[in-house]
């Protein structure tokens, strides 16, 4: 039989012996609740006003916070893309899952999850949810593997792969794995082989509009069934562009930037003479969709029924023009994207469930992007599969019963020479490059901006750090580092 076929047997199985186990112990009238799963693009820690944020309007996003609960230490999958959605998909950290890293397969695509994967979306699937995903998916191209309804999505609608989800006025998105062409949009040659491919040339509709609507639509559709709705939001991923109502609340009354601006020339993204003001708006903009899916609960009256996070798949970006020091887009921590350091890895976790989860907490709970499939799962009444890294937050996200807690969080990266990082307790340890570097201790207690490496001061601590790491890290043929 093969892999995939008998792997999704056995999880059939397993699901359907918990759905009647769950079926013995709860009334058949209380029905599941909806899930919502939204996530940006590059969005930092710092980026939003419940985290801080003084520049940018984020009105939505602070009061779900304000409704819900806010985790201050909420750990992304990774600190670029495609690991990220990976981690989130398989409930596996970057040491044991199958991509570890932004691999790009021509002409279109990246690394596909493999078919053997058993995902978050094939768990809510076999649990009786209807599921759908709008947004950047990354995971494997048209006709691969790893497309994501051939990984438990009844339906997808966005982009595929992550190059041409740097541009916001593409030719053409997938429904499923067919194109769907956005009419009045025109673009460079979209080969990618030189400078500026892929730019637009004609704009008519922004491909983050579009990609919100679809996901309303999705929830007109199944109001009266459970569902579970991804939302991976392309921004504020540069290139920096955005429709021009989207600027006004950053503009002055001469139409200029409320910002001192420094113009980005352009590149592999667009040319931008207001990359601050535009990025403000972009992130304005996503929060004005957040705000309309919050909306549309309330006019469905699910609201009640249905758990929405918020998160970002890593931390923010320095490409495009973007200026996340102008920003303070890490808040107090340092590094950005790309980096295992505390700002590149960190991210906001919003939790909303009125009348399950009371208002206006804020929680130092430790957790990660792995823990999230085992928490559906945990919220859809079914067990989660075999082999994986995540436990169920859901005592840390509603407050009742008891949390078991992580003995330690573990990263590894391939760009830039490579890195490995891990978290146990409040020491975080950090090795560039990987198997061979030197380890960083910092006590994130008494320094959460990683400012004063106290390795020599506590061998023992390093000893154990070093343990982890090599612990936690499984080869795989895919993702190799040099000897340094």
């Amino acid at each position: 039989m093969h892999v995939h076929l008998f792997r999704t047997l056995l999880l059939t199985l397993s699901l359907a012996f918990a759905v009647e186990s769950m079926a013995q112990r709860a009334p058949r009238s209380e029905r599941l609740p909806n899930i919502i799963f939204i996530m940006a693009d590059d969005l930092g820690y710092g980026d939003l006003g419940s985290y801080g944020q003084a520049k940018i309007r984020t009105p939505n996003l602070d009061r779900m916070a304000a409704e819900g609960i806010r985790f201050t230490q909420f750990y992304a999958g990774s600190t670029v893309c495609a690991p990220s959605r990976n981690v989130l998909m398989t409930g596996q950290h970057t040491g044991h899952t199958s991509i570890r890293g932004n691999k790009e397969i021509q002409p279109i695509g990246q690394e596909p999850l493999p078919a053997e994967a058993i995902t978050l979306a094939e768990v809510m699937q076999e649990a009786g949810y209807a599921t759908g995903a709008f947004g950047k998916w990354g995971l494997g191209a048209p006709g691969s593997e790893g497309a994501p309804t051939r990984q438990g999505f009844d339906v997808f609608f966005g982009y595929l792969d992550q190059r041409r989800a740097h541009f916001y006025y593409p030719e053409f998105l997938f429904r499923g794995e067919e194109r769907v062409p956005l009419e009045g949009n025109v673009v460079k040659p979209d080969d990618f082989s030189g400078p500026g491919a892929g730019q637009p040339i004609q704009r008519a509709l922004y491909s983050h509009d579009v990609i919100a609507n679809e996901a309303l639509a999705f929830i007109d559709q199944h109001r009266d069934e459970p569902f579970f709705l991804y939302v991976p939001f392309t921004i504020p991923h540069a290139e920096l562009l955005v429709p021009d109502d989207a600027m006004e609340p950053y503009l002055d009354e001469t139409g200029n930037s409320i910002f001192p601006e420094e113009p980005f020339p352009g590149g592999h993204y667009s040319a931008q003479p207001m990359p601050r003001a535009t990025y403000a708006a972009m992130v304005t903009r996503m929060d004005r969709d957040v705000g309309r899916i919050l909306e549309k609960l309330k006019e469905h009256g699910l609201d009640e029924n249905t758990i929405v996070f918020f998160t970002s798949d890593n931390g923010p970006s320095t490409e495009g023009g973007s200026s996340p020091e102008f920003f303070d887009s890490n808040g107090p921590l340092r590094g950005f994207k790309r980096d295992l350091y505390e700002g590149g890895i960190r991210a906001p976790m919003i939790v909303r469930w009125p009348g399950r989860i009371p208002a206006g907490q804020v929680s130092d709970h430790v957790w990660a992007m792995w823990d999230v499939l085992p928490t559906l799962a945990a919220l859809a009444g079914v067990e989660p599969p075999a082999g994986i890294d995540g436990l169920s937050m859901v005592a840390a996200i509603t407050g009742e019963g008891d949390q078991q807690n992580h003995e330690y969080l573990y990263w590894e990266f391939y760009e830039r020479g490579s890195a490995q990082a891990v978290r146990s307790g409040n020491w975080k340890a950090v090795r560039q490059p990987m198997f061979t570097g030197e380890i960083e201790l910092y006590d994130l207690a008494s320094d959460p901006g990683e400012e004063h490496d106290v390795a020599a001061q506590h061998p023992e601590i390093v000893r154990r750090m070093r343990g982890i790491m090599e612990a936690a890290h499984t080869p795989s043929p895919l993702w190799m580092v040099k000897a340094q």
